[in-house]
């Protein structure tokens, strides 16, 4: 198979890189900026290419060149609050490239695979199934509904996997996670407060690595749900950092979102329903002690 990904500098991007390179396709990742991936991912079959993809004249004269089999979509704006400040710029990265990406696939009769989130949920009734109706409750949810709803009406063969919480090892382009700003932040005895009345399902990594590979290998469509299946609050991954590697938990502070000035509103309880992932593509997620073990 031919792949062609979005967003390889990331923290999802970067990790599917990694695997994608040590398969038997044929994957073109591509960035916005200078590659960050280590040189030892590239070889004939695992190809960096620059690639601007809110660019629709570049975007389409790339993928016509290319001819991918499977466009998988992880570039994205993700951070909430500079969503909230600068709209247009989120706007063109997570729907106007999407709209860019999508009608290139057309052109090769690509399939498509779009990377979204539990923001397009509102928050007050999870966990979440994939038939759930979404109310995004900030500006990133709505630019991802929006994408989603841009995939759903293409025509093209399509899968969007919605996905919640990322934590794992440090990746290959060396960006942190939550778990390395709660270990960092014990290991220097400095007290930090954490969010303990929001409700998610914490996904591996790894896992969600595996999900997208499973989806691209049994070319299965639709939405899939790809999380952990431990219902955990910030707080208590926290707590879960500091009792595996024996730091000190009174370091850590329980408190509600309100307590922090965010521009974007953030959804109180999202969490995501699982079955369908484990059904249809045998997605089995490693627990939230488990994946310490592994990255620690």
């Amino acid at each position: 198979m031919k792949i062609l990904l979005t967003g390889c500098n990331g923290m999802l991007g970067s990790s599917l890189s990694e695997k994608l390179s040590s398969t038997n396709h044929t994957t073109w990742a591509t960035g916005k900026t200078t590659c960050r991936l280590p040189s030892s991912l590239f070889h004939d079959h695992f190809i960096y290419h620059s690639l601007d993809i809110t660019n629709s004249e570049k975007t389409s004269e790339l993928i016509t060149l290319l001819k991918p089999d499977l466009i998988i979509h992880a570039a994205a704006i993700t951070q909430v609050d500079d969503c909230e400040q600068n709209k247009s710029f989120c706007y063109s990265v997570n729907v106007g490239a999407t709209k860019h990406l999508i009608a290139a696939a057309k052109e090769v009769n690509a399939s498509f695979c779009l990377i979204s989130t539990d923001f397009v949920f509102s928050g007050k009734e999870g966990p979440y199934s994939e038939n759930d109706l979404t109310d995004p409750v900030n500006y990133y949810g709505e630019t991802k509904v929006l994408a989603e709803q841009l995939v759903m009406s293409s025509g093209l063969n399509w899968s969007i996997v919605r996905t919640i919480l990322l934590y794992g090892k440090a990746d290959p382009c060396k960006r942190s996670n939550f778990i390395y700003w709660v270990k960092n932040n014990l290991e220097a005895g400095v007290k930090i407060k954490v969010v303990n009345d929001q409700i998610r399902t914490p996904t591996f990594i790894p896992d969600l690595v595996e999900g997208i590979c499973l989806i691209a290998e049994k070319g299965a469509k639709g939405i899939f749900h790809i999380s952990g299946n431990d219902i955990m609050t910030p707080y208590q991954m926290a707590l879960e950092v500091a009792d595996y590697l024996k730091l000190d938990k009174n370091l850590l502070e329980p408190v509600d979102a309100s307590t922090f000035t965010q521009i974007g509103k953030r959804p109180q309880k999202t969490g995501f329903k699982i079955e369908k992932a484990v059904r249809e593509l045998g997605y089995h997620p490693t627990s939230f002690k488990n994946a310490l073990s592994l990255i620690f």
